[in-house]
C-alpha cells in the first residue's frame, strides 16, 4: 500500500512520520525522532528516483559541530555523514558555510545530482547523490552578487526550481539578491527579476534588476514557464519561466508571507499563507489560514473548515508549507508554534497532526510505493 512520507524539520532536531495514503484524513499521527537531537533542520529532501528506496537528505546544523549534510537509505532509520565535511566554502572565497537552506534532486536525467542552498548566498552541485558538493562559481561570481545583502533571516539562497523539460535550465532565489536563472547548467547566470519590487529602496528605484527580497518561488505543475513568487510585499506571476513578472495578490488579506507552494498537477492552483508585517510577522488578521488560488493567483479563497478560529500568532516560515503527490493532494504546514496541520483534499479541510514542538523551519511530504 502507497504511503506518504511527511518530514518536519524543526529548530531542535527532524521528526518523521508515515502513513497510508488512504488514511491522511484518520487522527492518530505518530512522530519518530528527534533525529539529529538539538540540532536545527532548515532542510530536507525526499529524493525518489531511481529503483530502489528514496534517499532522504538533511541538513541539520549543530551548534557545536556546525552545519553538515547527512543521507539516509532506509527511510530515516539510520544516517550517514560523510567523512569530510560535505559542503565547504573554497579556502579563496575566505567565507564559512553557516546554513544549508535547501536540498533539491537534479532533474531525471541527472540520477546523482543535488542541488544545495547555503548561507551566504551560494549553491552547490553533487553528483554523487549528496555525498559530496562543488561550488558553482559562475554564480558566486557573479557581478552583482557584490550587491546582495542579508535579508532578516540572513543572505540565504533557498530555492532551486530544476526546470522538468531540461535539467541544463535552473531557476534559483537569494534573500536579498533576487531570481536568477541559467540555461547552460550553471556556467552562465543572469537576473530574472523584471517587475518584481523591491519595497524597502528610494522611491522610483523599487523595480532593480536585482537586489529583490524574494522569499519563495514555486514552479506551476502544468505549465513549467509558469512561476509564482512570494516576496517581501508582494505575490507575482510569470508566464514566460521568470523573464518579467506581474503582481497577482489582489484579495489577499496581505500580500507579504515567506511560504508559495504549488498543486503537484494541477495547473493553476497555488497555495500562501499570508502574514502581517514588517514588524508584527504573525499571520495576517490573527487568523490561521492557507490561501489558494485555482486560476493563477488571479482570484484568492481561503477555506480554512479545521483550522484554529481565534486569534492566532504562529507564523509559517518558507519552507514549512508543502504538498504531497498522492491523488487528491496532500497540503501541509507548520508554524513557529510547534504545530502541524494537514489537509488530505487539497486544501478544503483541515487537522492537526502534531502540536508542541519546537518551531517548525522545513515541512516536506512524498507519497512511497
Amino acid at each position: 500500500m502507497a504511503e506518504v512520507l511527511l518530514a518536519v524539520g524543526t529548530r531542535k532536531g527532524l521528526f518523521l512520520s508515515r502513513r497510508p495514503v488512504g488514511q491522511r484524513a484518520a487522527r492518530g499521527w505518530e512522530f519518530t525522532g528527534p533525529h539529529f537531537e538539538a540540532q536545527a533542520v532548515y532542510a530536507f529532501s525526499i529524493d525518489r528516483r531511481g529503483d530502489g528506496p528514496p534517499r532522504l537528505l538533511a541538513g541539520a546544523d549543530s551548534a557545536h559541530w556546525g552545519p553538515s549534510v547527512f543521507h539516509s537509505d532506509d527511510l530515516g532509520a539510520t544516517w550517514k555523514e560523510p567523512a569530510d565535511p560535505p559542503i565547504r566554502y573554497p579556502r579563496d572565497t575566505g567565507i564559512s558555510l553557516e546554513r544549508v537552506w535547501q536540498l533539491q534532486p537534479g532533474g531525471e536525467s541527472e540520477p546523482g545530482v543535488v542541488y544545495a542552498g547555503t548561507e551566504p548566498g551560494g549553491l552547490f552541485r553533487s553528483v554523487d547523490g549528496g555525498e559530496s558538493f562543488e561550488l558553482v562559481r559562475p554564480l558566486w561570481e557573479h557581478p552583482t552578487r557584490r550587491d546582495w545583502a542579508p535579508g532578516g533571516g540572513g543572505l540565504g539562497l533557498h530555492t532551486v526550481l530544476v526546470d522538468p523539460r531540461d535539467a541544463r535550465r535552473v531557476t534559483v532565489a537569494v534573500s536579498t539578491g533576487g531570481v536568477y536563472r541559467t540555461r547552460d547548467g550553471g556556467e552562465s547566470w543572469e537576473p530574472a527579476n523584471r517587475g518584481v519590487s523591491a519595497v524597502f529602496l528610494p522611491e522610483g528605484q523599487q523595480y532593480p534588476d536585482h537586489g529583490q527580497c524574494v522569499h519563495k518561488v514555486a514552479r506551476d505543475a502544468e505549465n513549467p514557464d509558469r512561476l509564482y513568487l512570494q516576496n517581501h510585499w508582494g505575490v507575482f506571476r510569470s508566464d514566460d519561466d521568470a523573464a518579467t513578472w506581474r503582481p497577482v495578490g489582489a484579495g489577499l488579506p496581505s500580500d507579504f508571507g515567506f511560504p508559495v507552494a504549488a498543486h503537484p498537477r494541477r495547473g493553476g492552483v497555488a497555495y500562501l499563507f499570508p502574514l502581517n508585517a514588517d514588524s508584527d510577522r504573525v499571520p495576517a488578521g490573527h487568523r490561521c489560514l492557507v490561501h489558494r488560488t485555482t486560476d493563477g493567483g488571479e482570484s484568492w479563497e481561503a477555506p480554512g473548515s479545521g483550522l484554529p478560529q481565534g486569534a492566532h500568532y504562529g507564523p509559517v516560515l518558507r519552507d514549512a508549507l508543502c504538498t504531497d503527490d498522492a491523488e487528491p493532494a496532500g497540503i501541509y504546514f507548520g508554524n513557529r508554534n510547534g504545530e502541524v496541520y494537514a489537509s488530505a483534499d487539497e486544501g478544503d479541510s483541515w487537522q492537526q497532526l502534531a502540536s508542541h514542538l519546537p518551531d517548525v523551519l522545513c515541512v516536506r511530504a512524498a507519497v512511497l510505493g
